[in-house]
């Protein structure tokens, strides 16, 4: 049986950073990484109201859309990687619904520990949190590359706790 790494890939960096993690938990596993995009439609586009006017693309489009910018992100993450076998997926729905079902009998799921969600101070994103809280195989929570500088001491403290 040959193993299987799911991650959920956003335009994050979060999303990125899980992507990375991935990658190289495939070549060390000698694993394929399965690339997951997840988007939903809105019930309602703005020029629906008005006789004439678009009602917005398709679903096929919004899909062809994801999977060309997560293409673009995995080019990017290989190009620095190495040559891991890599399958990409554009899946409609909810995010977290998508990765746990796609994360159905996979070895490994990695996710961000956020998103473009709106609430910035929260360790955990929604998607990271449903994802940790029902996968059914071991969840990765990889934190986005920081911003700010950690002074030394900060992380021995948060360490020692």
């Amino acid at each position: 049986m040959t193993e299987r790494i799911v991650v959920g890939v956003d335009d994050s960096a979060g999303g990125r950073a899980a992507l990375e993690h991935a990658l190289r938990q495939g070549a060390i596993r000698g694993a394929g990484v399965e690339v997951v995009g997840a988007f939903a439609l809105p019930d309602f586009w703005s020029g629906q109201a008005v006789p004439g006017w678009a009602t917005g693309p398709s679903v096929e489009e919004v899909r062809d859309a994801v999977f060309t910018q997560i293409e673009q992100i995995v080019a990017a993450a290989r190009a620095d990687l190495g040559d891991a076998v890599v399958r990409v997926r554009a899946i409609r729905g909810n995010a977290a619904a998508a990765l746990l079902e796609a994360a159905h009998k996979a070895q490994l799921l990695v996710v961000g520990n956020r998103g473009h969600g709106g609430f910035a101070s929260m360790v955990l994103g929604s998607v990271s949190l449903q994802c940790v809280l029902h996968a059914h195989c071991p969840v990765t929570v990889v934190p986005a590359p920081s911003t700010t500088p950690t002074m030394p001491e900060e992380r021995v403290a948060a360490a020692s706790t």
